[in-house]
């Protein structure tokens, strides 16, 4: 059998049965592009341009909507229509941590009404399986995808050992919503014990901490390359934010190169990963 880390992801299309899965690994295929770009702004004007600059070069804009001090409805509309004109999935970063019906309220409902325009969204494992179903009873009709955090990368995190077995586990029981993870390589066998590893498994790695450049922050940020991240870790998705943006939104042009820059080698990386092996 051969392991999803060893296919393309035209190929391992076919080996999700969520829409939101489906659809990601498709924009990747038809943009060529494994780079997801974090836009973590507090104004909306900055939000929509970086957005706008960056949205040809990737297959996902990460959104952290709870920052935006001038955040209004009108502005969901203008995001769909970036990702219309672009070509690129939405994926809030909402990072839930409740138990199952709160956390099918705040999804579906409260100011943000997540549910009806992200395609994704993310949760901590914390609150254990209720959490999969509050969400799931919310996303799964829409055709939503959901990824937990099985591991973060900054510098000191808890979500490693028993943390990172037992986000596996609950995403194992939960295919049909859980598409993969916030992580740093790959989970196959992760949580598993002896010759029950499926190889044909196939979870999506989305990882953060990516840069070409520094190598951390003053906060406990870490980054690795993209070339570290896609071809050694075998994870399927870049997230860059600050190395692509800066801190100045209106150097737009910049902002296109260096998405350019991240994308390609992110693409290269994945091609050297599936050629190789």
């Amino acid at each position: 059998m051969v392991s999803p880390r060893e296919q393309t992801y035209a190929q391992r299309r076919l080996n999700h049965v969520n829409p939101a899965a489906k659809i990601l690994l498709e924009t990747m295929e038809r943009k060529k592009s494994n780079l997801a770009v974090s836009v973590d702004v507090t104004k909306a004007k900055d939000f929509l341009a970086i957005i706008d600059a960056v949205g040809p070069f990737v297959c996902l804009i990460k959104t952290h909507v709870d920052i935006l001090e001038d955040f209004e409805h009108g502005l969901i509309q203008q995001l769909q229509d970036l990702s219309t004109k672009h070509d690129f999935v939405i994926f809030e970063d909402r990072k839930f941590a409740d138990i199952g019906n709160t956390v099918s309220l705040q999804y579906s409902g409260g100011v943000h009404k997540i549910a009806s325009w992200s395609h994704i969204t993310n949760a901590h494992p914390v609150p254990g399986p209720s959490i999969i179903t509050g969400l799931a009873s919310v996303g799964l009709p829409l055709g939503r995808g959901l990824l937990l955090l099985a591991e973060m990368s900054t510098k000191g995190a808890l979500t490693a050992g028993v943390y990172t077995e037992e986000a596996v586990r609950m995403a194992r029981a939960r295919r049909d919503f859980v598409i993969g993870f916030i992580a740093q390589r790959r989970m196959e066998g992760v949580g598993i014990e002896g010759e029950n590893v499926d190889e044909a498994e196939d979870f999506l790695i989305l990882a953060p901490g990516v840069g070409l450049h520094a190598k951390g922050d003053a906060m406990g940020q870490q980054y690795r390359t993209p070339k570290e991240v896609i071809l050694d870790s075998g994870c399927d998705v870049i997230i860059v934010g600050r190395g692509i943006y800066g801190t100045d939104p209106s150097l737009t042009e910049a902002i296109a190169t260096r998405a350019q820059e991240y994308r390609t080698a992110g693409w290269e990386a994945y091609l050297q990963r599936v050629s190789s092996l």
